[in-house]
Order: structure tokens, then sequence, then C-alpha cells
């Protein structure tokens, strides 16, 4: 989960960092990526998800609206799995 987590942080800041489209608009990392565990091996490099979204909120209200609004299954990756 580390590796992927890192290899998402790397290729989200290229991709940011290289995007002009919309040219009227910056594209910024905001330094929240996320993962999942598969059942199978994935093939390397393949992309299983990935959203972009154009916004004319500030980032952290941006990361509060979309993606931290309290009803989200997720965890920090630094926390134990609650068990099942």
């Amino acid at each position: 989960m580390d590796r992927a987590i890192e290899r998402a942080e790397a290729e989200a800041q290229t991709y940011a960092s290289e995007t002009t489209w919309p040219p009227d608009r910056v594209t910024e990392y905001l330094g929240l990526v996320q993962a999942y565990a598969l059942f199978d091996e994935p093939v390397d490099g393949a992309e299983v998800f990935s959203l972009m979204r154009t916004s004319d909120l500030p980032p952290t209200a941006y990361l509060d609206r979309f993606f931290d609004t309290g009803q989200e299954r997720r965890r920090d990756v630094d926390e134990p799995a609650e068990p099942d």
C-alpha cells in the first residue's frame, strides 16, 4: 500500500506540473491520493481510478467538499484496520 501511494503521489505531481488543459486553469496537486488493496495482481502501471475536476474552490474547501464529507469509508494508512 505504501509503495502504491508513493507512486500515485509522484505521478500526480508530474501530471499536474505538465498539464496545460484547460488553458485558462492551473492544474494543482492537492496532496491527496487514495489507494485500494486489490484482490488480484494488477498489471504494472495500470490505472484503476483517476479523477480530475474543475473548481473555483480554494484547495482546503475543495477537499472538504468532495473528499472529506464525513460519509467516507476510509482510514489513513497509518491507522490500524478495524476488525470485520
